[in-house]
């Protein structure tokens, strides 16, 4: 199993617009092969921003890095930035091998 995930720090004002985009993207993660599951999680909010991540689980590490060498991904990310919604910098990866876990 691998999991990936992407935090986003989205300025104050912009929370609804960042969760629309993820309501209504095409993803077709469902046709990938590896794909398990995929999560958008709402953080805390502080002075300047509110901390998102996107959370995916894959079968393993190769099926994910497969995944962003698609077209699926290029589909998936062709308008990410056409959208009104104000990021406070780049999305920040992180990708986790589970040592233990049910």
């Amino acid at each position: 199993m691998y999991i990936a995930m992407n935090r986003f720090r989205i300025a104050l004002g912009s929370e609804d617009a960042f969760e629309t985009v993820w309501r209504t993207r095409r993803s077709r993660l469902d046709a990938v092969p590896g794909f398990r599951q995929f999560h958008l999680l709402r953080g805390a909010t502080h002075d300047d921003h509110t901390l998102y991540a996107s959370h995916t689980v894959w079968e393993s590490e190769a099926a994910f890095l497969a995944w962003t060498k698609s077209d699926h991904f290029r589909e998936a990310h062709a308008r990410a930035g056409d959208h009104k919604v104000h990021y406070l910098g780049h999305p920040q990866f992180e990708g986790f091998t589970p040592v233990e876990g049910a």
